[in-house]
């Protein structure tokens, strides 16, 4: 296959699920400069990625598997990792809401997510956009128990966290 034709691919199908890259970059980071720093970093390894890409689960779930291994590892080895800026046309997630025009209940559901660990923000992140505990589990290569046990876990704290916040 020519490289014009990999990379055709390869944009229609990341054009296709640009919203993993949004809700990823949105829940690692909560400044523009940052999400758009691991947005770039989770382009990188996609396309690096991209001709091992076998077909073998859908390519939603492989990119988020590459998208939160990144995110994950990301601030983990940030005097590691080189920063690249873009100019301001060039953005790659103006379709992100600002933090400041959020609604309160989004605003508070943030700043939940962002005092998890990274293992936790991947879960909960993976469970509010719908996916099955057997896809959460292939996505982050843990057993189907331990996503349930850990998504039950972090209701129950969301519970306590909200009732204690909203109260």
């Amino acid at each position: 296959m020519k490289t014009s034709d990999l990379q055709k691919i390869f944009q229609d199908q990341v054009e296709s699920h640009k919203k993993i890259l949004y809700k990823v970059c949105n829940v690692y980071c909560r400044d523009r400069d940052s999400r758009e720093d691991l947005a770039q970093e989770i382009m990188f390894q996609l396309w690096r990625s991209f001709g091992k890409f076998d077909g073998r689960c859908q390519f939603s779930t492989w990119m988020y598997r590459i998208a939160l291994n990144v995110a994950i590892s990301f601030f983990r080895s940030e005097s590691t990792r080189t920063r690249h800026v873009f100019s301001d046309e060039q953005r790659l997630l103006e379709a992100v809401v600002a933090p400041e025009r959020q609604s309160e209940d989004v605003r508070l559901l943030y700043e939940f997510i962002a005092e998890l660990d990274p293992l936790s923000r991947a879960l909960i992140l993976l469970y509010l956009d719908g996916n099955a505990y057997q896809e959460i589990a292939e996505i982050l290569g843990i057993s189907e128990t331990n996503v349930a046990t850990r998504i039950g876990r972090l209701k129950s704290r969301m519970k306590q966290e909200f009732g204690t916040k909203k109260a």
